[in-house]
């Protein structure tokens, strides 16, 4: 497991290493090194299999990271009342503990599975499998994963995404494209939010952010918005649109894309000690 969190080894894939598991031996030597690879494996495996089922029914998974309180729960209940009558959305809802999001999604009124990671700082494919388990698909045109508040681990996991959508909010500076590389280089599209707060902090240069995430070689489009105000939401919605008829299309041709998983921090998922 990772030596800083032991975030590898979740509820959902604890079976893979305990007794009968069939991860419960390896080959000696590397030990910790060639039990997290294999996990790293078989959540790709799931992923893969998530994926299929999001195609199978034409729907577009898209997957929100951000550190805590950046605004991804109020993004998505101002989200679902802008598509209402227009797309079908579902939300699955990951933290450590508690209901709360969730019950604020389903006073939206569309569906919310909650996922309760425990000391897991980052939702898998493992998890993602199960939550599918409880949600019916069929009529649905978004499922919005919201990952566990973290800047660093939400990047490595592939859960079955088509996309990765990174936000950044006002408040916690414009340089954290720069200080957690791992994180924005996965976006495919970073968020701006609390956009409203930008003029009353006054120190968050919303260029200056963007230009850390071109440093990190990410094309990426940036939109700036606030829940509370409306303003940008339509762009986010056009940004959605757009890419539900793009993942559709795809499908269409047989074609499943995976989401930017960045290997760096796997890396950091699967290194021994003395390599880091």
């Amino acid at each position: 497991m990772c030596d800083t969190c032991g975030c590898n080894v979740t509820h959902a894939n604890r079976h893979l290493v305990s007794p009968g598991g069939q991860l419960e031996h390896t080959a000696g030597g590397r030990e910790s090194v060639e039990v997290l690879e294999s996990l790293l494996r078989a959540n790709d495996h799931d992923a893969k299999h998530n994926r299929e089922h999001f195609g199978r029914h034409s729907v577009l998974a898209v997957n929100l990271m951000s550190s805590p309180g950046a605004g991804k729960t109020a993004l998505l209940e101002n989200t679902i009342e802008r598509l209402a009558g227009a797309l079908n959305v579902a939300v699955i809802e990951g933290d450590l503990e508690t209901e709360n999001d969730a019950k604020r999604i389903r006073e939206k009124g569309v569906p919310a599975i909650q996922i309760s990671t425990g000391t897991a700082c980052h939702l898998d494919a493992h998890m993602t499998h199960h939550a599918l388990h409880e949600l019916e698909l069929e009529g649905l045109d978004i499922v919005f994963i919201e990952n566990v508040g973290n800047l660093v681990c939400p990047a490595s996991f592939d859960l079955g995404q088509h996309l990765n959508v990174t936000l950044l909010s006002s408040p916690e500076g414009d340089d954290k494209p720069a200080k957690y590389p791992v994180m924005f280089r996965a976006a495919d599209l970073m968020l701006i939010t609390k956009a409203d707060l930008i003029e009353v902090l006054g120190d968050f240069d919303p260029a200056r952010a963007e230009s850390f995430l071109r440093n990190l070689a990410n094309p990426a489009e940036v939109i700036e918005l606030s829940a509370r105000t409306g303003e940008g939401m339509n762009m986010w919605i056009e940004w959605l649109q757009n890419q539900l008829k793009s993942v559709r299309q795809r499908v269409e041709r047989g074609e499943f894309n995976r989401p930017s998983i960045q290997t760096e921090g796997v890396a950091l998922h699967t290194a021994a000690p003395s390599d880091r």
